[in-house]
């Protein structure tokens, strides 16, 4: 078992900091020790180092999952690898920016909470994914009912969600007259930064008035839009590491070359100066978020189910199907592109040719089935919402249709065939999806859920007449034959 990281893969990396480890101070302390972020964050801070001598640490806490991770990670001594691949180069970078890690359920939630409550600490970052900030989609408030939420409120210094735990720091951090700090979310969520406010707030106050109130005077939730394709790794991608440094690093991760962080500049105790490493710090990221919520990642939702429906595994092979590559381009401009603010200062049909060029890379193998997960969360903002602009400007959103129609597919059959949804409202479908009704019918129970589609069922007739018609398509005439349509 190794108990650093092998100077045989260290002497192979094309990319390496050289800054000094041991002057590293733990400054950030991140939640959500995924793969995301080993490949955005992690990255933009290690370069930042080097390029400013301003030495900030990234120590890692683990809620769920297993330890395996972690315990790997320590034997490292904290460093691992990412590689990048483009569709014709590849660059392997060690990571050098950790201090540290735990994994809760084997640590204990003693040791994350004080982490939180160390004075030097000014940031508190979050990759947790849409279902760890335990907030409905559609009010984006905080679910009280939330298994989670609910322990957390009974036992509030014993807490298991992300949400629960940093209210509890903070909690610590004013009673021991500490400085304030920020919270950064770093998830692909609209306004994550207020979002992450809302569920925190909600929990303080239900809890503590007074804490309530010195969390929104005191500490800051900057927004962000993150983007980098970084898939759940396989075999296959640990073998693409060895490949290139000759070791099979664990905690490695493989993606894209590109790379995007758009930041709002809300720091209540500093910051890096992560721009020095080409993130962007502005005053708004609403109309960024915007644009890359609906046409990267609502296009990637339309070809995750769709493809997925249509047998490809993998988003690159959705593109080598000339009928879905052009689908995806039609989604980008003619629908996305046409519910963005209209004073986005951005070259949209140069955006989406970015998109395409990206989505196309064979070197990136980002399941269907990967992206698919938790849509329950994901389609108010990539679908519904874009759908909605749509109407109000008197625009036909018939690719958004046929996205929302294609989860319908998608959710029904694994429902029907007796498998789980990756899905946080996988329970709610398997009781409104009834095996022996009619398609349409079990379409419509899960167009009723309201924490994903609000009324629109009851109030809004073009649009449930829109989704059915393409439901029906596919349904009558096949996927390939349906999304052929929307480019004729």
């Amino acid at each position: 078992m190794n108990t650093t990281y092998p100077a045989s893969a260290m002497a192979k990396f094309t990319q390496k900091t050289a800054y000094p480890r041991k002057e590293l101070e733990t400054r950030i302390v991140h939640i959500g020790f995924g793969a995301f972020h080993r490949g955005h964050q992690a990255v933009y801070n290690d370069l930042t180092n080097q390029l400013t001598g301003d030495y900030w640490g990234i120590f890692e806490i683990n809620l769920f999952g297993g330890n395996a991770l972690t315990d790997a990670l320590a034997q490292q001594e904290h460093l691992f690898s990412v590689i990048e691949k483009s569709a014709q180069n590849t660059t392997s970078r060690l990571v050098r920016t950790l201090t540290g890690a735990i994994h809760t359920p084997k640590d204990g939630i003693q040791a994350a909470i004080e982490k939180l409550v160390e004075p030097q600490v000014k940031i508190i970052s979050l990759t947790i994914t849409e279902k760890g900030y335990c907030s409905d989609p559609r009010s984006r408030k905080l679910d009280l009912a939330n298994p989670l939420i609910a322990h957390d409120l009974k036992n509030p210094r014993a807490p298991q969600s992300a949400i629960g735990l940093i209210v509890e720091g903070l909690r610590l951090r004013r009673e021991k007259g500490l400085n304030p700090l920020s919270v950064l979310s770093c998830d692909n969520i609209p306004e994550n930064g207020a979002l992450t406010k809302t569920a925190i707030l909600d929990f303080a106050a239900q809890l503590d008035g007074d804490l309530a109130q010195w969390i929104e005077q005191n500490i800051t939730f900057p927004n962000t839009m993150v983007d980098r394709i970084v898939p759940a790794m396989t075999p296959e991608q640990f073998t693409a590491i060895e490949k290139e440094i000759g070791y099979a690093d664990p905690c490695g991760v493989v993606c894209e070359a590109f790379r995007q962080w758009i930041i709002e500049d809300n720091f209540a105790a500093g910051r890096p100066e992560w721009d020095k490493a080409e993130a962007m710090f502005v005053a708004d990221v609403l109309p960024y978020e915007e644009m890359k919520l609906r046409m990267l990642n609502g296009s990637h939702s339309f070809l995750a189910y769709n493809g997925g429906l249509a047998g490809y595994e993998f988003i690159y092979q959705c593109m080598e199907d000339a009928v879905f590559r052009k689908a995806a381009r039609h989604l980008m401009l003619q629908e996305q592109a046409k519910s963005l603010s209209p004073h986005l200062a951005v070259d949209v049909n140069q955006y989406a040719a970015l998109l395409i060029e990206r989505f196309s890379n064979p070197n990136i193998k980002h399941k269907t089935g990967q992206i698919a997960m938790d849509g329950s969360q994901k389609l108010p903002q990539r679908a519904i919402d874009p759908y909605l602009t749509l109407q109000q400007r008197g625009i036909k959103g018939r690719a958004l249709a046929t996205l929302i129609a294609g989860w319908l597919h998608y959710v029904i059959q694994e429902i029907t065939q007796g498998r789980d949804v990756a899905d946080p409202l996988n329970n709610e479908f398997k009781a409104v999806i009834k095996a022996d009704a009619p398609r349409w019918q079990q379409a419509l129970s899960l167009l009723n859920i309201q924490s994903i589609f609000g009324n629109l069922a009851a109030d809004n007739s073009d649009f449930i007449h829109d989704v059915q018609d393409a439901f029906t398509s596919i349904e009558t005439h096949g996927i390939t034959s349906t999304v052929e349509k929307l480019i004729k």
